[in-house]
This record gives structure tokens, sequence and C-alpha cells, in this order.
């Protein structure tokens, strides 16, 4: 039952991650939360994750941003970046991340998502389909209703490092 909140990976932090491994496997798609992935919940867009997306299209791959907040958190971010975004994505529904490979020309054999969340980022990808790599959150300072979530997600992270 608690398969489908599983990711395919936990990580630290994109910014330590390997993409460059998993372009050499054949993925050329990311999806990308935004708060808690990218940059810490609420802030603009920083140096670091300017850098971090430039390499990351250097590299070869398509970007898109997909977020269950509004318009003005997502596109002043993604403008800024200069990748494609989704803004008030529904997530976990599935539609909004295969209408984000479809905008980037990517398919789920070779998309990945990767985001903080496990309830909207990862069980959303998982219910697409997709690659879901689950990231620490880069900042315990969070909204009352993502506090709230994290309690399950302890439980269910603790099953999934048993397996």
């Amino acid at each position: 039952m608690l398969r489908k909140f599983y990711p395919k990976e936990v990580i630290d932090s994109v910014y330590s991650y390997n993409f460059r491994e998993m372009y050499d496997r054949g993925y050329r798609g990311l999806l990308f939360d935004i708060d808690n992935t990218l940059v810490p919940h609420g802030k603009p867009i920083t140096d670091e994750a300017l850098t971090f997306i430039k390499e990351l299209k250097n590299i070869g791959f398509n970007i898109c941003l997909i977020s269950n907040n509004r318009e003005e958190r997502v596109k002043p971010f993604a403008d800024a970046a200069g990748v494609p975004y989704i803004y008030k994505a529904g997530k976990p529904l599935a539609k909004n991340y295969v209408k984000a490979m479809e905008i980037m020309g990517t398919n789920l054999q070779n998309s990945i998502f990767i985001g903080d969340q496990i309830f909207t980022d990862v069980y959303g990808a998982n219910r697409a389909g997709m690659y879901s790599i689950l990231s620490k959150p880069i900042n315990p300072k969070e909204e009352i209703q993502i506090v709230l979530k994290r309690y399950p997600e302890k439980l269910i992270l603790y099953f999934y490092n048993k397996k």
C-alpha cells in the first residue's frame, strides 16, 4: 500500500546530485518543484538555482517547473531561469506531469520528477508512471499545512528505508 508513495531515490539536495549520470542513462527531461526543492519556500530564484539550471541545460536536459502555487509565484522564477512552467498543477494529479513532458518533448521513459514532498510531488509522479526523486527540503521553515504532512512522510520514509 505504501509503495505508491515511494520515490525511486531519496537525495540530500538537487545541487549535489549527479544529473550527468542520469543524462548518460538516457534521461532528457527534468520536471522540478520549486519551493524547498530549488529554493527555500516562497523565496525568489537564487544565483545558485540559475547556475544549476543553466548547467543542466548545457548537459542537454529539457526542464519544466511544475508547481501547485499561483502563477504570480511561478512565472517570475521560470522567466528568470528561461524554462517553461505549469502553475496550479493540481499535484498529485498526473495530468500536468504528462503536460510538462509534452511541453518538453519528452516521455515517461526519459523524464524525471524531482520534488520535496511525498504526498504531492512523488505520489503524482508515480501516478503518472515516471521516475520520481524525493529531495530533502532545503529549509525546515514551512507553512503549517506542509509541516503537518511531514509527520506521515517520516513514517513512509521509515518503511521505504527498510525495503
